[in-house]
């Protein structure tokens, strides 16, 4: 069985998202509503290498007036194909549709009813010449088409997308056609090495990798397109059919069989190679002119990175350029659902997603497309989870965090207190044959909301340590970076380091949610690229080395009463793959290099072990609350 839960986002973000716009029951937008207002036309739009691209295009059918265009590039398919053939979803949001826009959703190269060669996210060219293309050529080839052949329309273009859509949208922004004037990368695709999907810090994400890859191989131009034999992964539990399953070469042998190109290109750049390198978008951010707005979601599993990264790297390269951050309560593409008032067992009190798309993301495209009010947005506006409210902020990330240090300390205690002494230190067996699950329970696939779930279940496992403040005495709100610092050594030549921030309720809490250990923010750094993702280093067993690396901003305030966990563990599995521990390359790894490995975790004055984060003043942050009806 397949990925289904990463394969069923990738479906909900098609045009043909099958569900109605339903909110509290009472249908907003439907396909009916679609066709009774717009027409449906289709067209292969030539590039300018000679391509020619699958585009369909839904136009209102009142023309007393101009349409802006609103873009959605996809490797999903842009189906329903027929020009009879209507989708039940129009555009970001049910606004979008009862406004007037021309809605256009094309097939990106290479994928289903479009010419041409796929290239996984396809490197940007600087400078292009002649018949050079990239995503960024496509989309600029493909609205001029529109703007010259589209009738009624406005001259003025907003491109969105979620996902891999997100990273169409950014090349949009940097296509440098003067009609895209407001571009929304959501969730974007941005580096597959360093953070997004395939692999955080060189980590290699196991779980939403296989299936997902076979099924989009399925959707490529080739002689195997469409023509894959069926996947059968013989599933009930994910964590033992992974464990059985061995290393990673073992899905070649026994399922894929080399028909899932992406997969063995992956297998091909253990390292940060030159390959992986020239995927790396923020690297030509410094001429984006369209107004930009970045969304996504704090419980993203897939590129909460790239929607970050993106961000930033836009905002310092673009100095002036109007530039906005939204970071919801969300799992990926949460936002862009009808209904998203709660994760798992933590409620949010809100329908935060059609708040989004009301007071934000409508307003936003109104504004530039449409001549419409100012969107009055801030620069930042985040969602605090731990007080169920949207905030905002001139500058992220902001100076009014100031950074602070969580130390580890003997007994499990973590505070802002250096440890004193010398050789303090926990140790844990970390071993690859029973490694530590990344959610409790049987699951079969990877679900949704792991990234806010129960700890309690690592908790009680002697191969995860726990550092716990004191109760606090009043909200502790960290917002900002986060930068794991690890003094450690093991007794074999590589390992990996999970650091996870938990909100520990009190057992007075109501419900579930009595002793609650909710998961705020985690990260994983494979051992060996701790000085070079580039060129990896091995451990020197026994000897103390520092590992220390990046985590996801956050913004959360932790509540007077509950308290602040920390917790360290060297495996995840299976959303990411086991470490062998031994330094090698773990792609090529057998069955018998798996060796288990004891790592001690230092914290005295000579080697402390801290995670450090941004302290939002409480008295300050009231300032920041952000409401917009």
């Amino acid at each position: 069985m397949p990925n289904l839960k990463k394969i069923a986002f990738c479906l909900l973000i098609l045009l043909a998202f099958n569900s109605i716009w339903t909110v509290n029951g009472q249908s907003e937008v439907n396909k009916a509503y679609i066709e009774a207002h717009y027409s449906k036309a289709e067209f292969m739009i030539p590039m300018r290498d000679g391509i020619k691209l699958y585009t369909a295009v839904y136009i209102p059918k009142d023309t007393t007036q101009a349409y802006p265009i609103m873009m959605n590039r996809t490797c999903y398919s842009a189906g329903p194909y027929g020009k009879d053939k209507f989708p039940e979803r129009l555009g970001p949001s049910p606004e979008f549709v009862k406004s007037g826009f021309i809605f256009v959703y094309q097939d990106v190269r290479g994928k289903y009813q479009s010419e041409g060669n796929w290239t996984e996210i396809t490197p940007f060219i600087d400078n292009k010449k002649g018949l050079q293309h990239d995503e960024a050529s496509d989309t600029y080839d493909a609205v001029d088409w529109l703007i010259h052949n589209i009738p009624h329309n406005n001259g003025k273009v907003g491109v969105w997308g979620i996902s891999y859509p997100g990273f169409f949208a950014t090349n949009a922004a940097l296509a440098g056609h003067p009609a895209i004037k407001a571009v929304s990368p959501q969730a974007p695709v941005t580096n597959w090495f360093l953070g997004d999907d395939t692999h955080h810090n060189g980590a290699f994400f196991l779980m939403d990798e296989v299936g997902f890859d076979y099924w989009f191989a399925n959707s490529t131009n080739g002689p195997n397109k469409e023509k894959l034999p069926k996947l059968e992964l013989p599933m009930k539990n994910a964590y033992d059919f992974y464990l059985q399953l061995g290393p990673v070469s073992q899905v070649n042998e026994l399922y894929y069989h080399h028909l899932a190109p992406f997969w063995d290109t992956v297998l091909m750049h253990p390292n940060y190679d030159e390959w992986w390198q020239a995927r790396d978008i923020r690297q030509h951010m410094g001429n984006v002119k369209p107004a930009t707005l970045l969304v996504g979601g704090w419980y993203d599993a897939e590129d909460l990175w790239g929607t970050l990264e993106t961000y930033k790297n836009i905002e310092n390269k673009n100095p002036g350029n109007s530039n906005s951050l939204i970071m919801g309560p969300w799992n990926h593409g949460g936002w862009a659902g009808p209904q998203m008032d709660h994760l798992g067992d933590i409620s949010f009190n809100s329908n935060t997603s059609r708040w989004f798309q009301k007071n934000i993301e409508f307003p936003f495209f109104v504004h530039y497309l449409k001549q419409g009010p100012s969107a009055d947005l801030p620069e930042a506006v985040l969602y605090d989870v731990g007080l169920n409210r949207w905030n905002q902020f001139d500058k992220w990330p902001t100076p009014v965090a100031k950074d602070i240090k969580f130390y580890f300390n003997t007994n499990g205690r973590l505070s802002q207190n250096q440890p004193t002494g010398s050789n303090k230190f926990s140790v844990y067996h970390s071993d690859p044959a029973n490694p530590v699950p990344y959610q409790g329970g049987v699951r079969k696939n990877r679900g949704i909301t792991y990234m806010i779930d129960d700890q309690r279940f690592a908790t009680e496992r002697k191969d995860v340590l726990s550092f716990t403040t004191p109760v606090l005495t009043e909200n502790t709100t960290l917002a900002g970076p986060v930068k794991a610092n690890l003094n450690v050594s093991i007794t074999t030549t590589d390992a990996d380091f999970i650091v996870k921030i938990i909100d520990v309720y009190p057992d007075s809490a109501k419900g579930k949610l009595s002793g609650y250990q909710s998961l705020v923010r985690a990260e994983v750094m494979r051992g060996k690229y701790r000085e070079s993702f580039t060129s990896p280093t091995a451990f020197t067993p026994g000897k103390i080395t520092a590992v220390k690396f990046s985590i996801p901003d956050m913004l959360y305030t932790f509540k007077k009463g509950h308290k602040i966990m920390i917790q360290v563990q060297s495996s995840w599995f299976p959303l990411v793959d086991r470490n062998p521990q031994v330094f090698e390359d773990i792609y090529q790894a057998k069955a018998s290099d798996f060796v288990a490995s004891d790592v001690k975790v230092f914290y005295d004055k000579q080697h402390p072990s801290y995670v450090e984060l941004g302290l939002i003043d409480q008295q300050a942050y009231q300032r920041h609350a952000f409401s917009k009806e």
